[in-house]
């Protein structure tokens, strides 16, 4: 089943049900999408429309904060891991130009007496928005939810415990970024909202955006836009998920466009949640996704070692 945006639709309560042929279906479906365009559209993925509702409310009311309120937020030496990174910090790999974005970043919550807690930095309240921290976690933990079921189908699909992914998940390393694009004005003619990319992490699920913007590169080498439909979020192959899996999975180039002129003067918000598992994951090529035909493609690397790499291609460590 397509979806009008033209990627693949998929049902997340056909794999929840308790119908063994649905589910089966659900891991054939997304197993498939995820090998030809690494994107899927994803329904009844269980993050409630109230808590969506709440999240892009505390979102628009933090960015429109005056410039140097946010800036309180913004943390030297972090590699803007937690709270606010300001206008055109981050570039895409390989360009030079700033984005056309601010963000902020929720970390994980490690509530267990997990020792992994020592690895990260504290999350940030917003003194001006009580409410945003609370709000920011309650959906950073139920997009994590929705990506270990993800997670679990998947692992199904490539031939491993369906339960493969969840230790590796498990207090992971994953970023929740509200993000804002602002009226554009006077922009670097190189600059994009945000610049043809592939995602660092696992698997990314996206929920919404404010305005159409995003497109993905697909194997005929042509753009193709992902205007948002009702009741689904977008969830995409990241290229921790690629490398494990030797390019059986496809970690797809996509970038964030900027409007025509006419609309150049509105703003744009979108929140990904990008998983991540914990940082002493290894990333080594799957034995049984390597063969005559695919030999193996990379060095093995830890989760913690590739994401610091990126980070410094990306300009968010130095």
């Amino acid at each position: 089943m397509s979806a009008p945006q033209g990627i693949p639709s998929v049902d997340l309560a056909d794999y929840l049900s308790n119908n063994p042929q649905k589910k089966t279906a659900f891991i054939e479906q997304l197993g498939k999408a995820y090998e030809e365009i690494g994107f899927v559209a994803l329904k009844n993925h269980g993050i409630s429309e109230q808590l969506i509702g709440e999240l892009y409310s505390s979102v628009r009311h933090f960015f429109a904060l005056p410039e140097i309120t946010k800036l309180k937020y913004e943390i030297p030496g972090m590699g803007g891991q937690r709270g606010y990174t300001s206008f055109g910090k981050e570039h895409a790999k390989n360009r030079t130009a700033g984005d056309l974005k601010e963000f902020w970043h929720f970390g994980q919550f490690v509530e267990d007496n997990d020792p992994i807690k020592a690895e990260y930095p504290e999350n940030i309240a917003v003194s001006e928005i009580p409410e945003f921290l609370n709000i920011g976690k309650k959906a950073y933990q139920s997009f994590e939810n929705t990506g270990r079921h993800i997670l679990r189908a998947l692992a199904t699909y490539l031939a491993l415990d369906e339960n493969y992914f969840d230790a590796h998940i498990h207090n992971g390393n994953s970023i929740l970024r509200p993000i804002h694009y602002p009226p554009i004005v006077n922009p670097d003619p190189n600059a994009l909202r945000a610049g043809e990319h592939e995602d660092i992490n696992l698997i990314t699920l996206l929920v919404g955006a404010s305005a159409d913007g995003l497109e993905v590169l697909n194997k005929k080498n042509e753009w193709v836009a992902v205007t948002q439909i009702q009741d689904h979020i977008v969830v995409n192959v990241g290229d921790m998920l690629q490398r494990l899996t030797n390019n059986k999975m496809r970690s797809t180039t996509h970038r964030v466009v900027n409007p025509p002129v006419e609309l150049q003067g509105t703003s744009r918000y979108s929140i990904p949640f990008f998983l991540h598992p914990r940082s002493e994951m290894p990333l080594n090529c799957l034995e049984h996704c390597i063969d005559d035909q695919h030999t193996k493609q990379y060095e093995d690397i830890t989760a913690g070692e590739y994401l610091n790499e990126r980070l410094r291609e990306i300009g968010l460590l130095k």
